[in-house]
Order: structure tokens, then sequence, then C-alpha cells
């Protein structure tokens, strides 16, 4: 599904160079490739405010954290998506309102979100998934109608570029009133271990969430802010400082290979491509993912598998089903999308890597099954 050794190649100087600075300097946490990488994802994305940690789902935690909420709070996600996102809400003794997502983007829909704000609603979390932008312009409607805080997931989304309706355009992640990321080694900014950021442009909570990742303190031993540990190590850094000056052309040969897979699949009946909300650059495609409409995704999976074709169902189980967060308080007939979505979707390789002959040979060995199972 993702080719890391591939792109290490390209990169393979330079981090094996920086690797041998930040050991010989022994300067592993908090060091100056910390700071430095900090400092060019601000300038990236066009945020005032970066503040690295140590995981996507820590960064989601502490930027609940940082809104101040209190238990019982209501918290509205999405509910195909990730658990990380429900489970940081979860973990912190808020109340996760889940609803259901956009058939064509497979984003939280907005209409939803409005549909459960409560009295007791303090923030929405869109997720911007598979890479594709959510409806922003909506959600950030809703959110100034109902004054409450909006926390973008943007682990799989970075380097999207979303177009408001007056035209202006935003990295997402830099809109909402704080956003997370993830630097998994197989997102599209990925490190070499785990890693994770929290952006925002609100001086007064970057400064409460810069004392939360280290243990609420900003004088050593004296702890102001009730905190944890949660830091991006110098290593890490030296791998996203080397990655993020190609992101923007990462994120363009995933376009590309996804063009290639649209172009393909363009007259396969029972098959659904991705759909691109707004401009080209409102999709990077961190997954690419096709909708089977015939009923045979799961033994297209199989067919897959056979024949030595990477391929993953994200997800196959929504978040009102899963043991961990089922309640009364959800109805079936809320979740009609999610419901039919994990049914019917599937991912295919998708990386910076990706070759003409491979697009090639894996499109029509999805074709011909379907063409003969049709």
């Amino acid at each position: 599904m993702v080719d890391l050794k591939g792109q290490y190649q390209g990169i393979k100087d330079q981090i094996n160079t920086k690797f041998t600075e930040v050991l010989e300097s022994s300067a592993f946490i908090n060091g100056p490739e910390v700071h430095a990488f900090q400092a060019e994802l601000e300038s990236y994305l066009g945020v005032k405010h970066v503040i690295p940690c140590a995981n996507g789902t820590d960064a989601l935690q502490i930027a609940m954290m940082g809104l101040g909420l209190r238990p019982g709070d209501e918290v509205i996600t999405a509910d195909f998506t990730f658990a990380a996102t429900v489970e940081v809400i979860a973990l912190l003794g808020f109340t996760p309102v889940l609803v259901d997502v956009e058939p064509d983007t497979f984003n939280i829909d907005p209409k939803a979100v409005e549909a459960a704000i409560t009295p007791k609603t303090k923030a929405i979390v869109p997720v911007h998934l598979f890479g594709q932008c959510a409806n922003m312009d909506a959600i950030m409607e809703v959110a100034s109608k109902h004054k409450v805080a909006v926390v973008e997931d943007n682990a799989q989304g970075i380097g999207a570029t979303y177009t408001f309706s007056d035209g202006s355009t935003k990295k997402t992640g830099a809109i909402g009133t704080v956003g997370a990321t993830s630097f998994f080694p197989s997102k599209n900014l990925g490190c070499y271990g785990d890693g994770g950021a929290i952006f925002t442009n609100d001086d007064d909570l970057a400064h409460t969430i810069r004392g939360m990742v280290n243990h609420g303190m900003y004088k050593r031993y004296h702890h102001d802010v009730v905190g944890v540990n949660s830091r991006l190590d110098s290593l890490q850094a030296v791998v996203l400082r080397a990655k993020l000056p190609n992101l923007d052309a990462y994120n363009q040969k995933r376009s590309a290979a996804a063009d290639a897979y649209d172009q393909a699949f363009a007259n396969t009946k029972h098959i659904v491509t991705p759909y691109r909300y707004g401009n080209a650059d409102s999709h990077v495609f961190h997954q690419y993912t096709l909708l089977i409409k015939n009923g045979k995704r799961d033994a297209l999976v199989t067919h897959l598998q056979e024949n030595n074709i990477p391929c993953g169902v994200y997800y196959p189980i929504p978040l009102h089903s899963q043991k961990a967060y089922a309640s009364d308080r959800f109805v079936e007939s809320d979740f009609e999308v999610t419901n039919r979505l994990v049914q019917e979707v599937i991912s295919l390789p998708m990386h910076t890597e990706l070759e003409e002959e491979q697009i090639a040979f894996i499109a029509k060995t999805v074709i011909d099954f379907i063409e003969n199972n049709g």
C-alpha cells in the first residue's frame, strides 16, 4: 500500500547526514531540528502556531484539552472514520456525538451536524478523510452560529488546500479553532516512527497547549496546567524537515496516480471513483478509495490478495457499532450513508512511487473481476 523505502532513496543523503549530526549533538528532545521544523511548518501552513507532539492521537487529545471542555460536554464528529477521533473524546470524559457523512466525499455531513447541536455541544471535529477536504464553509458557519469550537482532524489531509465560497484559500488544519495531524510513517507527510502536531492561530490557546505537551510546565518544575508527556523527538524532526519541501510534489504524484486510476475505471460499471470537492488541490489522496456497487467488495478483496495486490477496507465497522462506543443514543436510521459505505469501500495502493505499469496492472485486475462478476 505504501513504498516508504522508495521514497527514502530520494532524501537518503540528507537524512543520514542530519541523523549523524543529531546523534553527535545528543539533542534528542526539543532540539534545534524540532524548533526548525516547527517554524517551517508554520510557514507552509500559513498558521501562527505549530506545537509538535508525540503522535496524532495525542495531538487530537491535547487540542481538546486546550479548549477547556468539561466532562459531559458534547463533541460532534463523523461516524465513518478511524477510532482515534472518537477515542480521545471518550478518554477525556466528553460525550461523543456521532453523525452521518456525505455520500460523495465521505466527510462529515454539515446538515447532520446542525441537527445534532444541543446546548451541551462544545465542539465539532471534522475529519479530512482520505485526504479530501471536508466542507469547511458549512462547518464553520454552523460553528459560528452556535458558538462552538472546530477541531480539524487533519491526520489524512495535510497539504490539502480548501477554497472557500468567496474564492479565498487556506490549508486544511489552519481553518478551525485548532487543528491536529499525525506524522505516522504512511501519512502524506510521515516520519520514521511516531509524531504529530497541533496548529492554531489563537495565541492564548497555543500558550496553553505548549505547556500541556510538556507536563504542564512553562518553567521547569512549575506545573501551571494539567499536562501530558508528548514531544516530537529530534530524529523524527530531521525526517519531516527533509520531506516538507517535497510535500506538494509528493501530493501531486498522488494526484497523478489517482487520475490514472480514474481514467482506467471510467467506463467500468459498478465502480465509483473518488469525488473531488472544489479545486484540484482539495484532495491529496492519502487513500484512493473506490465504491464497489455490485455487492462483491469482499470477494474483490480476496481476489486482489490472491493476486498479491495490497488493498484495504477503511473502515469495515462504523464507530457507532463498535463495542467501546456503542450507545442507546445512536439510532441506525441516522447512519444510512455510513452503513452503506462500510459494505462498499475499498482502497487501492496509493503512494508517491507508484509506476504506470503498476497502476495499469492493479486496475486491470480490478476491472477483470468486476466485469466477470457483475
